[in-house]
């Protein structure tokens, strides 16, 4: 049992599927699956109850994996403090954002961060948000940028750096009838709007609970990954969308949105860094904690 197989377990446990898992930690399917295999037998338990459409956790697997969290944090802090001979600082940061959250929080951050520290290396993954504090928690990266969810798991810590609100867009260019010019000041008129709305994660749950509040079913024309293809559509003038300002105010299609001024507004997202609390001992994520607050 290592560091790596550690790592390939936990990413497996989050996102129980093998391919994904394999792409993941940059291994071969095959790879995954003997290494998997391995660490079952030098365990003597099943950690995966598998067939041939699905892949769940078993009881052992869900109590190993809290093992296998805590091992990774432990190892990750000794292996700096037996490196540090009181040398600047160096190894390695794993950082997982969107794209848009590159461009915006972490740019700035880098900016001060690569100055002071040239010993450190940044290795950095982009993707869905909705991701971002489960890989974290998963021990697949030391630090994550995202939205704060409103509940956060107590192993973890979070460190805001900036607050976005939430627009809703439209358009520039009308076209379709039923995209309003304007928010409508009838809120039933919102039930006949064509919504382009995020799959799932924190934004959707708010969008979710506003319609609700208004006692509507939204109309719904499309549901897409990530927050920057809500902007490509509705520049299309293919419905209305809802977006943090930070991705519109980095998005190339700006030009050819509008805002609407629609109350109530949604509450807006509190944007920062995650990692786990244990993780803050490790040096170079306390350097990089102390670059935000500076």
């Amino acid at each position: 049992m290592n560091s790596r197989t550690l790592t390939q377990f936990l990413a497996l446990a989050r996102t129980l599927h093998f391919g994904q898992a394999s792409e993941s930690c940059n291994i071969s399917l095959s790879t995954l699956s003997r290494n998997i295999r391995q660490l079952e037998e030098e365990l003597g338990v099943s950690l995966f109850e598998r067939d041939n459409r699905s892949v769940a956790l078993s009881a052992k697997g869900q109590q190993f994996e809290v093992y296998a969290r805590e091992a990774l944090a432990s190892w990750h802090s000794i292996r700096q403090e037996l490196a540090d001979t009181g040398n600047p600082l160096h190894g390695e940061l794993s950082i997982y954002c969107s794209v848009t959250a590159s461009q915006s929080v972490l740019y700035e951050l880098l900016n001060r961060f690569r100055p002071r520290y040239p010993g450190i290396d940044i290795k950095l993954h982009t993707g869905d948000p909705e991701h971002a504090i489960a890989r974290v928690l998963a021990g697949e990266e030391d630090i994550s940028i995202a939205a704060h969810p409103g509940r956060l798991s107590r192993s973890l810590h979070f460190k805001p750096a900036m607050v976005s609100p939430l627009l809703f867009i439209a358009p520039a260019e009308l076209g379709d009838a039923d995209i309003p010019a304007n928010a409508p000041a009838d809120t039933a008129d919102w039930a006949q709007v064509p919504m382009i709305l995020s799959e799932g994660g924190i934004l959707r749950t708010r969008v979710d609970a506003w319609f609700k509040s208004l006692q509507l079913t939204p109309r719904i024309y499309a549901q897409v990954a990530g927050n920057e293809a809500i902007v490509s559509m509705v520049s299309l003038g293919l419905g209305v969308g809802v977006v943090p300002k930070i991705v519109l105010d980095n998005s190339p299609m700006a030009e050819r949105i509008r805002i609407l001024d629609v109350k109530p507004e949604l509450a807006p997202y509190d944007v920062g860094l995650f990692t786990l609390k244990k993780s803050l001992q490790n040096p170079l994520i306390d350097a990089f904690w102390g670059v935000l607050s500076s």
